[in-house]
Formats: structure tokens, C-alpha cells, sequence
């Protein structure tokens, strides 16, 4: 028989929630698509959910995590800047590493 241990990660700040597996997705999906309404249709989330999301994400950061275009004639859009970028990457890191410490932990079960 073997075992597998499930969790899932999110960063908080002030009890507010910074990070989380959800809230990466919607940031992958706005740089995939260049548009929050756009990363919204692609995850199957309306576009108030996902402003809602991308508000807190940027009151909650040290710096912005996505910077608007207003439309227009060209139309608008959306896009990481670095700061969002690198947490992302911070993000999916601490992620691979707690799911690696999971995955020893569990072997622990085998010699019970």
C-alpha cells in the first residue's frame, strides 16, 4: 500500500491572503493573455471574481503585481511586472520544496 500526504500552500500577509495555487494561475493566465478578462474566460472565472483577486493580490504585495492598460481604440490589457514575475517564481519554489519535504514525510508511514 502506499501513501500520499495532500496539502495545499498560501501566503498570507496581515490575514490577508497574498499567494495561493488560484491566485498563480490567474497571474500565468495574464501573461499568457495579455488581459484579465481574457485569463478569466481561459479559467473559467468571471471577470468581478477575477479583478477580486488581482485587487488583493496587488493591495496585499510589497510593489504591483500587474499594470492595466485602459482600452481604447487599441484596447486595453494587462501584464505582470518583474515584482509579479519573481512571485511567481518564489511561489511555485516553496511549493515544489514543501511537496518534496511531504513526500519524505510519508515514507515514515511505511515503517509503522
Amino acid at each position: 500500500m502506499s501513501y500520499k500526504i495532500k496539502s495545499r500552500i498560501w501566503i498570507e500577509t496581515e490575514g490577508h491572503v497574498l499567494m495561493g495555487e488560484g491566485r498563480i494561475r490567474l497571474l500565468k493566465a495574464i501573461e499568457e493573455t495579455g488581459s484579465l478578462s481574457n485569463a478569466a474566460k481561459t479559467l473559467q472565472m468571471s471577470y468581478k471574481k477575477a479583478w477580486h483577486l488581482i485587487d488583493t493580490v496587488n493591495k496585499a504585495a510589497k510593489k504591483p503585481v500587474t499594470i492595466s492598460n485602459i482600452g481604447g481604440k487599441g484596447g486595453g490589457g494587462a501584464q505582470l511586472t518583474p515584482y509579479g514575475k519573481s512571485l511567481i517564481v518564489a511561489f511555485e519554489d516553496i511549493n515544489k520544496n514543501c511537496w518534496e519535504f511531504l513526500d519524505e514525510q510519508v515514507s515514515k508511514i511505511n515503517i509503522l
